[in-house]
């Protein structure tokens, strides 16, 4: 398909600042303007063995239970993140949310990510404006080119494309977000001339933020376009991502966007158990399943639980361990990430046991949310101390560690 030029296309930065729909405020924020909650890519098992045993039918009803009870504990949000393999049962994470919806009350749903290099503009924002219309204003979606490439051959795209399809198809989203009748053109997709896309959501205008990897391109863009960011914190040492969270308050900045709407997110792998240790040893076996898979097709090295456990050491990526433990170091994330808006645990069930993953929910919610809030709401955005774990012991006392248990 050829490109063409058009006299009404306008810029990404232009489609991000100039809405033309009338705002409508957001549903179901949370009080302390800080969001916690679970992602999940509805996994089955790497291990061939443990996925036979479960069927795709059972593993979503689970996961309709973990959502309920996410919602039911007072978690912020709950994500889906699209994937197209055979150990995920997330192809579909509008359909998935939706069926969420029904059952939920005050939990925002979103996607995370939605592979939107290979999907088509128009109809993603019809899925999660349907989906904002079912949960009465709850709907947002995170969007991003994807670290799997699954999609793409599977959706006839090419990966030489990668970069450009993204490029285009997040103008054109933002351009029906904010106009229901678009006039567009483009490289990988048919020119709009009018027509309208319809339904129209009930948030007004409808959360969209940018997933990404650690690409620098990536953060100036949604700085740029004044959306809000969420970091994917799989490996390394979380601090070592404050430069690409400062690239994006700084692009934001030049771009004459005000600091309160450059908010930052991370999503990282996590585990909650009553203590440290039996949340290592829960987490473990599906944790070196996974790895070992994706990391053969990758290159990586083998997967071996002495770097799962310097990962889940206080300056590792995973947020594993007791609730205190675990609050602790979201924190101190907080802190060296320059201050944090929403942090979510990539929590799948199915390779673990459903009744540890509901557990691990109720931790999540009735333990770790109220001390990381506590201490949050005194250190919001931007005025992140180093005092925070000061704030977090007031709050929490010497009463919630099992006696004799402590953090590794």
């Amino acid at each position: 398909m050829q490109t063409r030029t058009d006299s009404t296309r306008t810029s990404p930065v232009q489609a991000a600042r100039e809405p033309a729909e009338p705002p409508r405020p957001n549903a179901a924020e949370p009080a302390t303007g800080f969001q916690l909650g679970i992602d999940s890519f509805v996994e089955t098992s790497f291990d061939p063995r443990k996925r036979a045993a479960m069927s795709e039918a059972d593993r979503v009803r689970d996961l309709l239970e973990e959502i309920e009870l996410a919602d039911q504990v007072g978690l912020d949000v709950f994500g889906i993140g699209e994937h197209h393999r055979r150990e995920y049962v997330s192809s579909a994470p509008a359909v998935i949310l939706a069926a969420a919806a029904a059952r939920t009350r005050r939990i925002r749903l979103t996607s995370a990510v939605t592979v939107l290099s290979s999907d088509d503009p128009v109809r993603v924002f019809q899925d999660f404006a349907t989906l904002d219309l079912i949960s009465q204003g709850r709907a947002e979606m995170i969007v991003g080119r994807g670290s799997f490439i699954e999609s793409f051959p599977l959706f006839g795209y090419e990966l030489e494309n990668y970069e450009t399809l993204f490029t285009e198809k997040l103008e054109l989203l933002l351009r029906i977000r904010d106009q229901a009748e678009v006039r567009w053109s483009g490289t990988h997709r048919a020119s709009l001339s009018g027509q309208g896309v319809y339904p129209r959501p009930l948030q007004r205008p409808l959360p969209i933020r940018i997933g990404v990897g650690g690409t620098p391109a990536s953060v100036i863009r949604a700085g740029t376009l004044g959306l809000p960011l969420v970091i994917a914190i799989i490996g390394g040492e979380p601090h070592r991502f404050r430069p690409l969270a400062d690239l994006y308050r700084e692009a934001g900045r030049r771009a004459g966007h005000p600091p309160e709407r450059l908010s930052v997110g991370i999503h990282s792998h996590g585990y909650v158990a009553e203590t440290s240790e039996r949340a290592a040893e829960e987490l473990f076996p599906s944790y070196f399943d996974a790895f070992s898979v994706i990391g053969r097709e990758r290159g990586w090295g083998p997967t071996t639980r002495a770097q799962f456990d310097a990962a889940r050491s206080p300056l590792g990526a995973l947020l594993v361990g007791d609730p205190e433990t675990v609050a602790e170091k979201m924190l101190r994330e907080h802190q060296v990430l320059g201050g944090l808006s929403r942090i979510t645990l990539l929590l799948n069930g199915g390779a673990i046991p459903h009744r540890q993953v509901m557990r691990a929910i109720e931790l999540l919610g009735t333990r770790v949310a109220p001390l990381v809030k506590a201490a949050w709401t005194a250190t919001p955005p931007g005025e992140a101390r180093e005092d925070l774990s000061d704030a977090m012991t007031q709050r929490k006392g010497t009463g919630n560690r099992e006696p004799g248990k402590s953090n590794p």
